[in-house]
């Protein structure tokens, strides 16, 4: 449009919110293009873009979205809202979540975004979506203002990002520069290390500044507009909010083509972007800020806690909130305003008295030369801070999450000198492991011994917290701090007796049961004698676990339940501490009693999730894989363990991930001949036979054994468990190298299979001395039985293990049973071999043990059995899936969500869902509706 010269009019106003084009990030723009380009080609990463508020992140996040759309790929965006910080996930799940987000049946989610303690499942569920997602394209996530995300997004965006590396998605995301709270500086220093490009936004230059005053204005602007817009500095949100309200005021005219100041420098303004940063401030940094102001100048900390009548101390956190929200910057010893445009819309908009006049120049006042203020801060900070302990400690049974912040801000209130502040760490420690923040936990701890200056009793508590800490993820550093804290000389009679019980516990876990015995009885001396009952039930646990090494399992179990119900009556067997709970459900599994294992530890998973106890769930879920393979689920304890597995940053090498999850990983792996997951596990056995403790040790030559038997190197099998095997008596494992006693068949095949009878043997005759020794257990009878008749390739004897095993609910091991009873037969009948056959093929079939089903069907094709014998639980309108599958399947196509479903079969939501994405495979559909009509289909016999 032309402009006739000589003319004079007012800039036409425009609708809020201006719009202009970005102006001076093309070299930034064509960075991503570049990367764009490559994500075409299917290569993925992650660009972080970094800048000062207000320089234009959102707006380049949102032209880089543009040009992905424009290219035809898929974007999800989410952002982070300052005012929602605490709301887990918000940020990450917000796109996912809506009506028209771009991952494959994103709306699934919704159930475990929505319940607390599912932060294991919801990870594994997103990124089975992501993974979905870019099979038809490459996608592009865009997290604006990384800053604002809450611990559990953080926690997300950087495990999802590693993990999906070699996926095409590009991760695009924006974080404020400057100070960065501890969870964002973990989360930068991680994708650094992974490779994360990086985008810094500098200022504008006067030609970008020119152009966009241009935009804004309607015309190129004369020198006088143009040095009001330098007032911005170069940043463009406080540029297009300074030139809209001079637009507004009418404070600007077009001149022959050019913008000009109607009359003289324009009055301060206040700018709307400035006003809401002030306004996410608490009171007293607002105050703060508004002191600053009046000052006008760079100011001390020391004359702004004159100005408003505080104790510098006490002005921290408020001044640590104006520097992180850019409003204040500091320069050497002093503040002042980030720009002279923000000092300007605090003095025009918020001219507020304040308590005190303005300090002289040079004043360096302090609270320090005013005792009493300083005197009176302190006592109302000790005060409040013994009040949140307080609220602490009477919500740590129910609620630790809330407990763990009440502690927290205690800390907050608390100096360090202070004698009481060790005390608040010790109780803060388990809290916040308890909530899944291991890490910060350990740091906390760590942090308090290296500043030294501890008493005795302080040290001893914060190493006793530390140790309970440990036992989940390093055994050998749980028995390290617990044997330093009872060395401590000048400890009370009761934390002495409860680090003792703590080593014995750690001792034990270990593997070394000899010295796990002796440090006991010690430890029961000084229990007894101050009449401590935690102590009690802890070690009473450790006298089970001493009767079980002996195999003595009577005494273990009589144990084991006096040590649970001394933890319920203490009300610590759910809430801080769990080896009571935790090791009766184990010792019943063991032996035969799965049923109750599996019903005490789906109590301790309802339980501990209902009081947001995030790692008490995963210790929970780790025991119930344990049952769940033991049993013949299969595919429900694969998904139980990957839910369960450690999440990223947890301290120490997860040693009860180590005999637990890893252990039932591979041996779901070996049952369904999923080569490439055994070998993945295979390798991280490897690396256990080097850890510290013989516990770990074991379970990873027991792991060795079975991928060597199963790849057909029994002698490789046998040299794997060597060491295990002839490790001093004292610390032997009490089944001789076996996990559980259902391995002793195992065990006497692969020993047979390699010449080597004299192990065969040893192990017969252990699994018998532990029959004997346990008559009222008929499973253990069960393997001994079994045991003995491979030994002697004895009919009678296999055949009356498969008559023992009727009634146990170890149905591999029944299903071993029948396979070996049925291959003695079809040495010389046949046919009677079949019926044996058949039934162990049931049972494989129905666990989803294709590898053993395999085997069975090659043994009848060999007795002369042509047909395919129907598997008995499986279903005829789904022959494609499982049976723990297809249970899944009806109630998702009867329109159940997934909590319904989990609710129904007492299985997690995240169990459910990774049942689901299988069965979509299986089925080749996609979502649930078209589930729903193949349903409806199958079942008319369509």
């Amino acid at each position: 449009m032309s402009v006739n010269r000589g003319t004079t009019r007012t800039v036409p106003e425009e609708p809020d919110g201006i719009r202009t084009p970005l102006r001076g990030r093309d070299a930034e723009l064509a960075f991503v293009e570049a990367r764009l380009d490559a994500l075409d080609r299917g290569e993925g990463g992650i660009v972080r873009v970094e800048g000062p508020a207000g320089i234009g992140r959102s707006r380049f996040l949102a032209e880089a979205a543009a040009a992905a759309r424009r290219r035809g790929t898929r974007v999800f965006e989410g952002a982070a809202d300052p005012e929602e910080h605490v709301v887990p996930y918000g940020s990450f799940l917000h796109g996912v979540l809506a009506d028209k987000g771009p991952l494959a049946g994103a709306v699934s989610l919704q159930d475990l975004a929505t319940t607390p303690g599912q932060r294991f499942w919801l990870l594994q569920e997103l990124g089975d979506r992501l993974r979905e997602t870019v099979r038809n394209g490459p996608l592009l996530v865009v997290l604006d203002d990384l800053q604002c995300c809450d611990d559990l997004t953080l926690l997300t965006f950087h495990t999802l990002a590693a993990g999906l590396s070699s996926h095409a998605i590009l991760w695009l995301v924006a974080v404020r520069g400057g100070r960065a709270l501890p969870g964002i500086r973990t989360t930068l220093d991680r994708i650094r290390q992974a490779g994360a490009h990086e985008l810094a936004l500098e200022a504008l230059g006067d030609r970008a500044t020119g152009q966009i005053t241009e935009d804004v204005l309607g015309a190129a602007p004369d020198p006088d507009v143009l040095n009001v817009a330098r007032r911005a500095e170069g940043v463009p949100q406080l540029l297009v909010e300074l030139l809209g309200s001079l637009r507004e005021d009418g404070a600007v005219t077009i001149e022959n083509g050019m913008t000009r100041l109607s009359a003289g420098p324009p009055a301060p303004r206040v700018l709307p972007s400035v006003e809401r940063r002030i306004g996410q401030l608490s009171d007293e940094a607002r105050e703060l800020v508004r002191a600053a102001a009046r000052v006008g100048r760079p100011v001390t900390v020391g004359q702004l806690a004159e100005l408003r009548g505080r104790p510098p101390a006490a002005l921290i956190t408020a001044l640590q909130e104006t520097l992180d929200a850019d409003l204040l910057a500091e320069s050497g010893d002093r503040l002042t305003f980030r720009h002279d445009l923000i000092r300007e819309t605090v003095r025009a908009g918020v001219p507020l008295p304040l308590p005190a006049a303005e300090p002289p120049p040079g004043s360096t006042a302090s609270a320090a030369e005013r005792p009493d203020t300083a005197a009176g801060t302190a006592g109302r900070d000790a005060a409040e801070a013994r009040r949140l302990r307080t609220e602490a400690a009477e919500l740590a049974p129910t609620a630790p999450g809330p407990a763990a912040e009440r502690c927290l801000k205690a800390l907050e209130l608390t100096p360090a000198e202070a004698p009481e502040r060790a005390r608040t760490v010790a109780e803060t420690i388990p809290l916040l492991w308890q909530t899944g923040r291991a890490a910060q936990a350990r740091q906390l701890g760590a942090s308090a011994l290296a500043a030294g200056g501890l008493g005795p009793e302080d040290e001893a508590l914060i190493r006793l917290a530390l140790a309970r800490l440990a036992v989940q993820f390093d055994f050998s550093e749980a028995v390290r701090q617990a044997r330093a804290g009872a060395e401590l000389p000048g400890t009370s009679p009761t934390v002495r007796g409860r680090l003792l019980a703590m080593l014995a516990v750690g001792l034990s876990m270990s593997g070394e049961h000899a010295a796990a015995e002796q440090v006991a009885a010690q430890a029961w001396e000084t229990a007894a004698r101050v009449g401590d009952r935690t102590a009690e039930a802890t070690l009473t646990t450790v006298r089970s676990a001493v009767g079980f090494h002996r195999m003595d399992l009577t005494e273990a179990f009589r144990q084991a339940e006096r040590s649970a119900a001394l933890a319920d009556a203490l009300g610590v067997r759910t809430s801080l501490w769990l080896p009571e709970a935790l090791w009766h459900a184990l010792l019943a599994n063991t032996t035969g009693r799965t049923a109750e294992a599996l019903a005490l530890a789906d109590e301790g998973i309802r339980i501990t999730r209902e009081q947001g106890r995030t790692a008490a769930t995963r210790m929970w879920l780790m025991t119930r894989t344990r049952v769940l393979l033991e049993t013949g689920r299969l595919a429900d304890a694969r998904a139980d363990a990957e839910a369960a597995s450690p999440a990223t940053g947890d301290p120490g090498p997860g040693n009860l991930a180590d005999v637990t999850l890893r252990y039932v990983m591979l041996r779901v792996a070996l049952h369904t001949d999923d080569r490439p997951t055994a070998a993945a596990y295979a390798a991280e056995a490897r690396r256990m036979r080097s850890d510290g403790a013989p516990v770990v040790r074991h379970f990873g030559a027991w792991m060795l054994a079975l991928t060597a038997d199963f790849e057909g190197r029994p002698d490789h099998a046998m040299a794997a468990l060597d060491e295990v095997m002839t490790s001093p008596a004292a610390d032997r494992p009490a089944y001789a190298g076996l996990i559980d006693p259902a391995d002793a068949p195992v065990l006497v095949r692969m020993a047979l299979r390699a010449g080597r009878h004299e192990r065969a043997a040893r192990a017969v005759a252990l699994a018998e001395q532990r029959a004997l020794l346990n008559p009222g257990l008929p499973f253990l009878a069960a393997t001994a039985v079994h045991a003995r008749g491979l030994l002697d390739n004895d009919l009678t004897a296999l055949v009356r293990a498969v008559r023992l095993y009727e009634d146990c609910p170890r149905v591999l091991a029944r299903a071993s049973a029948l396979e070996d009873a049925g291959r003695k037969l079809a040495a010389t009948r046949r046919p009677e071999a079949v019926p044996y056959f058949e039934t162990a093929l049931a049972l494989y079939a129905r666990s989803g043990a294709a590898r053993d089903a395999a085997r069975v069907r090659r043994r009848l094709r060999a007795a002369g059995v042509r047909r395919r014998p129907s598997a008995a639980g499986l279903s005829e309108a789904w022959p494609e899936l499982t049976a723990a599958e297809t249970r899944v399947v009806r109630l998702v196509a009867r329109e159940l969500t997934n909590q319904q479903v989990a609710e129904r079969l007492s299985l997690s939501p995240h169990t459910v869902g990774s049942h689901l994405r299988r069965a979509f495979t299986k089925l080749d559909v996609t979502s649930r509706a078209e589930l729903s009509r193949l349903a409806e289909r199958r079942d008319s016999g369509e």
